[in-house]
């Protein structure tokens, strides 16, 4: 048998491997639930109250549960073997989606109904990082894994464009009873993938005293690294400034666009679909692997997509930039983790790696500030302000941390 870091690295070669397609395929479902959950949520909330804040509020609900507990989540998928914890994530989830499916088919289902089974989502998507992503990472060795974790982007974009069009279809069809229905069949069939998993961890006890010390090195060791510093900081301005924007899209949709709720998917999927073709041409190899450059030009870049598209006049053009924006996602999403991951040390990868979760969870912050601002300026408006200040703090970052460009 071949050493994990020798074998071929393109995307034919990594999908071969029966351990990395089960671990990118629970990534898959989980994504796909997880946007189309979003945007059916969205515009449930918006067709029931009118109010934007509390279409983001909806969102941050779901959001919230990475700043709070991300970093624990690190701090624990070091010491636990990281299978039994996806297992946990998966059932889990499940079972919430379930319950929703459940209460929407009596008739007996609420906002707050929706936003509590988003936050036990959210909690489990809180360990996202720590957990499927580090073995994502580990199975494909260390010479494979800018390829594996593109590969693995590429899913994302990918459930990041059907999700959510398929959350609108699912709503003006079936109503939000098939949504949770989905849901929940994905979820049952992503703790199928796991229990099948071959893996093998070198455990440690886990003592509770011990875990604000672990988390604290985890810090520690962050802040010893101009690199990982840079690309935290990278992380905030993108999640609270940048992804932001998705909150907007069930407001921009229906009042500015005045579309249907499956065209309002559309939109929200647009972005998605450049991730998708900018995360296999990364996969693929033909893209330089100057990784801090393609870090930093995908998230100037997703920002400048979604500043335009705040000020687009025509639904079909908002449509065009946002796809556009999707390239630069691509290159943020797949060099975040590349960079994290070779960068730390093994011991600390999972505590990084849940710090890189604790600031992907400021999201809801930013979440709920365009929401306010919508209330007061518009949608769009929110939307463009959003985005212009996030085009300042990383130009700051720029400043402070120069060599994250080369």
């Amino acid at each position: 048998m071949t050493d994990p870091g020798e074998r071929p690295g393109g995307p034919r070669a990594l999908l071969a491997d029966r351990d990395y397609l089960r671990l990118w395929l629970v990534g898959g479902f989980a994504n796909a639930v997880r946007w189309l959950e979003l945007l059916a949520a969205g515009v449930f909330a918006y067709d029931q109250t009118g109010s934007g804040l509390i279409v983001a509020a909806m969102t941050a609900a779901r959001m919230l549960p990475m700043l709070l507990v991300g970093a624990l989540a690190g701090a624990i998928a070091d010491a636990l073997d990281r299978r039994r914890l996806l297992l946990a994530g998966q059932a889990a989830a499940g079972l919430a989606a379930a319950i929703v499916c459940i209460l929407a088919f009596a008739d007996l289902l609420t906002l707050w109904h929706i936003a509590a089974a988003g936050g036990v989502s959210g909690i489990v998507w809180a360990s996202e990082m720590a957990v499927r992503r580090r073995m994502v990472g580990e199975v494909a060795g260390p010479t494979r894994i800018a390829s594996a974790i593109a590969l693995d982007t590429v899913t994302n974009g990918m459930t990041r464009m059907v999700g959510p069009a398929l959350g609108g279809f699912l709503l003006e069809t079936v109503g939000i009873v098939g949504v949770y229905l989905l849901s929940a069949a994905l979820y049952l069939s992503g703790f199928a993938l796991v229990a099948g998993l071959r893996w093998s961890q070198v455990t440690r006890p886990l003592r509770l005293s011990q875990i604000p010390g672990d988390i604290a090195a985890g810090f520690a060791a962050a802040r010893r690294s101009d690199l990982i510093m840079a690309v935290l900081a990278v992380t905030v301005v993108m999640n609270a400034f940048g992804f932001s924007y998705t909150a907007m899209i069930p407001p921009i949709g229906r009042y500015e666009f005045a579309v249907s709720a499956t065209l309002v998917g559309v939109l929200a999927s647009a972005e998605a679909g450049g991730s998708l073709l900018g995360g296999l041409l990364i996969a693929s190899g033909r893209v330089p692997p100057d990784r801090g450059r393609l870090f930093v030009a995908g998230a100037f870049g997703l920002m400048a997509a979604v500043a335009l598209a705040a000020l687009a006049p025509w639904y079909v053009l908002a449509l065009a930039l946002l796809f556009l924006g999707g390239f630069g996602t691509a290159s943020f999403a797949s060099m975040q983790s590349t960079l994290i991951l070779t960068e730390a040390p093994p011991e600390m990868r999972s505590r990084l790696m849940g710090i890189v979760t604790v600031c992907i969870g400021t999201g809801p912050l930013g979440v709920l500030l365009v929401g306010a601002l919508s209330d007061r300026i518009g949608p769009s408006n929110a939307m463009l302000a959003m985005a212009l200040a996030g085009m300042a703090g990383l130009t700051l970052i720029r400043l402070r941390w120069p060599g994250l460009g080369r």
